[in-house]
């Protein structure tokens, strides 16, 4: 029988009262309500942890870099206590044969009852021999690990969208998790991001063992409680854009003053993560912050969308009304015609007057 999270965390000296505000931590960085901390209690008290298997296709692990640094929860709870990770080959003392002999013996023990988080993608030109694990396709590893497991996590915008390997003329034919041919059946969560903020990932394991199920997800297989919003929404830098005050260029006085980046290629009115108010480093900053424009990367072929600092041209002021060149040039007309139409009344007023006494 595997063990419960609050038993590991007994076991590892924690105490009732830090396990019950982990807890509420925990009910914080999901977005929920403070009643929800005794729930969380309960499952971590009650449920056995989570059996996973995390593979690696076509990427460069900044997905597992991201994990690793995850403050709420820390991934060495996680790692340690919410999940039995069986296999991480990035992470795992393990190698060789003895590695390899864990997957079979997960899918033997939980069969239809693990979860399979998957970083990277395979491709499918060459029979898959782009990427070989152990002397074999990844894209056969994926596909036998895949027949046997509860859900899939595609972690990262490799597994989700495809990314850099996907982008035009893609010569390995890389290709996201989801239309890999035979996985479509499987329910899959997608956590795109190049890489997803750290905390989302552990928010998102954390939500699975809790409720037993997916977070609610969009129509694009995203929890709503992380991408349902655009970065614009929630940006401080907001006022500016909705003011007109751009930064022209770097360094220029504009971007001194802190101004709106999106003159400057920033994504983030087309872009649905949670960055502006989650944030990286432990709620730290986030590019935008940092004096970067958002380059997209969690949105699907933000590879093949033109330079990370090309302005979108079609991106409407004040909401609807223009894009951001003519925001000026808007004001002044309403301005203008305002005065117009008081000016053309009140001679309509005095004309009205001047007649009625003679």
């Amino acid at each position: 029988m595997t063990e419960t999270f609050y038993e590991v965390m007994r076991r590892q000296g924690i105490t009732r009262r830090s396990f019950l505000k982990f807890c509420s931590l925990t009910a914080a960085a999901l977005g929920l309500g403070p009643s929800f901390a005794p729930k969380i209690a309960e499952a971590m008290e009650t449920k056995p942890r989570i059996p996973v298997l995390w593979l690696h296709g076509l990427e460069c692990t900044c997905c597992s870099e991201s994990f690793i640094r995850s403050a709420h929860p820390l991934a060495k709870d996680v790692v340690l206590s919410m999940i039995s990770l069986d296999y991480d080959d990035t992470i795992m003392a393990a190698a060789g044969h003895q590695a390899e002999a864990i997957i079979e013996e997960t899918i033997a023990k939980y069969d239809g009852n693990y979860i399979l988080a998957v970083e990277g993608n395979p491709p499918l030109n060459q029979d898959g021999m782009s990427c070989i694990i152990a002397g074999r396709p990844f894209l056969e590893q994926l596909k036998h690990a895949a027949d046997h497991c509860k859900a899939i996590i595609s972690w990262g915008s490799c597994a989700s969208w495809g990314c850099v390997q996907a982008a035009r003329p893609n010569p390995t034919q890389a290709t996201p998790v989801h239309k890999v041919p035979g996985l479509a059946a499987k329910p899959i969560i997608k956590v795109p991001g190049c890489p997803p903020i750290a905390e989302v990932m552990t928010a998102v394991i954390t939500y699975i063992l809790t409720f037993e199920k997916f977070p609610e997800l969009d129509r694009q297989g995203r929890p709503k409680m992380f991408y349902s919003q655009r970065i614009h929404d929630k940006c401080y830098r907001r006022p500016h854009f909705d003011a007109g005050q751009f930064v022209e260029k770097f360094d220029d006085e504009g971007a001194k003053k802190g101004y709106c980046l999106y003159k400057v290629g920033c994504k983030g009115p087309t872009t649905y993560n949670a960055c502006s108010t989650v944030r990286w480093n432990g709620g730290l900053s986030f590019p935008i912050q940092a004096g970067h424009p958002c380059i997209g990367c969690s949105e699907d072929g933000f590879w093949d969308k033109g330079s990370f600092y090309d302005r979108l041209t079609d991106i409407k002021g004040f909401g609807i009304e223009a894009n951001a060149d003519e925001i000026g040039g808007t004001a002044a007309v309403v301005v203008g015609a305002a005065a117009a139409a008081h000016a053309a009344a009140s001679a309509v007023k005095r004309a009205r007057d001047k007649g009625g006494n003679s």
